[in-house]
């Protein structure tokens, strides 16, 4: 089951290539338009990088792999409207596979932002201090805000049961993403957005995410990058799951 609804979504995104935009697109254009505006923010004292691609690179990969799950969730939408999931539903195979299917092909899709916003970044002048593992921090945060961006948007879609989710699923992508460490660091934050950053769970996975691009990587940045998704996977996890046991008759 997991297999054959991964296999789906592969397909459906090789013959529909419109859906990858959000996933590709949307990232290189941040990394783009951030890094031009916000240029001159590495000026300021404590500013962790000189380079303000390798700020906004991480950044943007992570915002891709977000899209990633919010169009598994409008996938789910879709297919709550037009009968294919009841069809699942009766179905004799696990019901497990139905959440950990799309969530899988997540983080598949999570990929292209990876594999595609890097080499842009190296093209405008990012470097990496740590390649192997600043690249494997960047694929773990890449993969893990996927999934649990998946799970949110599952959640909300298993509840509306139809695509009309799909702007309650990104408003609460973009208000996470945002309301963190995306632009600037914590230390040149203030009020209550400083506030609201240090209590994000994205913040600590950015923090994760850019080790290899603003420095060496090291187990004190890590260790709450991977807690952060460890909390949020269960948290939403049960949230989706609850959602899903609606749908079943």
């Amino acid at each position: 089951m997991i297999g054959q609804l991964t296999h789906r979504g592969v397909l459906s995104m090789i013959r529909i290539p419109a859906a990858i935009v959000p996933v590709v697109v949307m990232p290189v254009f941040f990394v783009l338009a951030f890094s031009g505006a916000f240029s001159a923010i590495t000026n300021i004292p404590g500013f962790p990088t000189t380079n303000i691609l390798n700020w906004m690179v991480p950044f943007a990969v992570c915002q891709g792999a977000a899209f990633a799950g919010f169009g598994t969730a409008f996938g789910a939408g879709r297919d709550l409207e037009n009968g294919f999931y009841d069809r699942l539903l009766l179905s004799p195979l696990p019901r497990q596979g139905l959440v950990l299917g799309p969530l899988t092909y997540s983080g598949i899709r999570s990929l292209l932002p990876l594999c595609i916003v890097v080499p842009v970044g190296f093209i405008g002048g990012a470097r990496m201090v740590s390649w192997g593992l600043g690249l494997l921090m960047l694929l773990l945060a890449a993969v893990g805000t996927a999934v649990v961006a998946g799970l949110w948007g599952l959640g909300v879609t298993y509840r509306v049961r139809s695509q009309r989710a799909g702007p309650i699923v990104q408003a609460g992508i973009f208000v996470a993403m945002f309301l963190s460490t995306g632009q600037v660091p914590i230390a040149v934050m203030t009020g209550w957005l400083k506030w609201v950053a240090e209590r994000n769970p994205f913040t600590y996975i950015l923090q994760m995410a850019r080790q290899g691009f603003i420095g060496d990587v090291t187990w004190q940045h890590t260790w709450p990058g991977l807690l952060s998704l460890l909390i949020l996977g269960g948290v939403l996890g049960v949230f989706a799951w609850r959602g899903f046991r609606r749908l079943i008759p």
